[in-house]
């Protein structure tokens, strides 16, 4: 996943109203029930059965760091996805996204004026269209390159041209970007 994608995901995450298990039992625990038995979930973290029942029973408490990551990660991935999605449609229908980054953005614009690119820290509220359009796209399967031009022409409507009011005909280029952070 790149840059977009990660900080989509992370920011899905955020949305969870309850925090998720602490310990490497309750984490085995929450999985074996998600995925309806521990063959299941010994097959997606590549251990043994035998382990994750350990594990479940609290015979084994401190999984190797490889482990614990995969855990981790399986654990986020699947904790309340109906409060993920419920935030997800209301970002997209009704408050939008914000988005807040530190890139370089280059501009192709009308002749005699500068389109030199530079690093700029931009934090700004996109609307629920980019919202459901960005979504949309994470569901396709878009790649990081996709993701990004649906931001960057956020962007470029919202805080560059001002929805319309000034800069007509300006293009924004959103590259090299140091860090983005999205919020819903």
């Amino acid at each position: 996943m790149g840059v977009l994608g990660d900080s989509l995901n992370r920011a899905e995450e955020n949305t969870a109203t309850r925090p998720i298990p602490k310990s490497a039992g309750a984490k085995m625990r929450f999985l074996v029930r998600r995925l309806k038995g521990t063959r299941a979930l010994a097959e997606l973290l590549g251990i043994s059965q035998r382990t994750v029942e350990r594990y479940v029973k609290d015979q084994l408490k401190q999984p190797r760091p490889e482990l614990a990551a995969r855990l981790d990660s399986e654990v986020r991935a699947r904790w309340q996805p109906r409060v993920r999605d419920r935030a997800k449609k209301r970002a997209a229908t009704a408050t939008g996204i914000v988005v807040e980054t530190r890139a370089r953005f280059g501009f192709t614009a009308a002749p005699g004026s500068t389109d030199d690119g530079r690093i700029r820290l931009i934090t700004q509220h996109l609307p629920p269209e980019y919202a459901a359009r960005l979504f949309d796209a994470q569901s396709d399967g878009a790649t990081d390159r996709q993701l990004q031009a649906v931001v960057a022409e956020g962007l470029q409507e919202i805080y560059f041209k001002d929805q319309g009011r000034r800069a007509e005909g300006l293009s924004v280029e959103f590259t090299d970007i140091d860090y983005v952070e999205l919020d819903f």
